[in-house]
């Protein structure tokens, strides 16, 4: 029977997987990463697309700077890597099963999304998102990139450090959960207060699918996919 690298210890499911001072450095330069996204944001609502590709490029610098300042308090604390991205995939019905999960955890995703949005009266992309979206095919190309690395980098972030590191704290799994949650939710605040609550639900239904799993990976496979899509059926609209 195969066990999740949550399953591995009875005392694994609280182990810190960094001390609590790389968590808050981690926390720290998070808010840095923000920071950086609402100056994008910015001025690409006032310079048009000449900056966003640069922008691009300047976001996907940060997610693999916080990626690498995660994983380098992972391995000095000398955790398991386990403990963050879960089981390594042994076989290809592994892989085809996280790909289904994915598939699936997306579908469910997205019709409580459009619900709590709807809720919300959020009716269309903000005014922040929007100008960050691609409007032509090498701007296509590079946010696909910039999304699979979200895809990569914010779920080893959030789902795989943050929310294990809340759990061991907490000693409680919701906690952790809606914790993660909460500091993804404020980490898009450049968006706009009502899509900071629906990203930060969204946070936690990324949260409860990596929890129940005991892997990021599907959720790394529904987030590359969701930013992706946004792109292309934006790309594609306006043309």
């Amino acid at each position: 029977m195969e066990t999740s690298a949550l399953d591995h210890s009875s005392s694994g499911r609280y182990l810190e997987v960094a001390s609590p001072i790389h968590t808050v450095l981690v926390l720290a330069a998070l808010g840095g990463w923000a920071f950086a996204h609402k100056i994008s944001a910015d001025h690409l609502r006032v310079g048009g697309h000449s900056n966003r590709v640069r922008s691009y490029l300047l976001i996907l610098l940060f997610e693999w700077l916080l990626f690498a300042l995660v994983m380098a308090g992972v391995w000095r604390s000398r955790t398991s890597v386990l403990i963050v991205l879960g089981d390594h995939w042994h076989s290809v019905p592994q892989v085809l099963r996280d790909i289904g999960i994915a598939i699936g955890f997306w579908i469910v995703a997205a019709g409580l999304l459009w619900l709590f949005g709807w809720l919300l009266r959020i009716h269309e992309n903000g005014a922040a998102i929007a100008a960050m979206l691609p409007h032509r095919g090498i701007e296509l190309a590079y946010w696909i990139a910039l999304s699979i690395t979200a895809g990569i980098c914010e779920e080893t972030l959030f789902r795989g450090y943050l929310q294990a590191q809340f759990i061991a704290l907490t000693k409680s799994a919701p906690a952790g959960i809606v914790l993660s949650a909460a500091v993804f939710g404020a980490a898009h605040a450049y968006q706009g207060f009502r899509m900071t609550i629906l990203i930060a639900v969204y946070g936690a239904m990324f949260g409860i699918l990596a929890h129940w799993r005991g892997s990021i990976r599907p959720g790394m496979i529904a987030h590359a996919w969701q930013d992706s899509l946004n792109g292309v059926l934006t790309t594609v609209t306006r043309h």
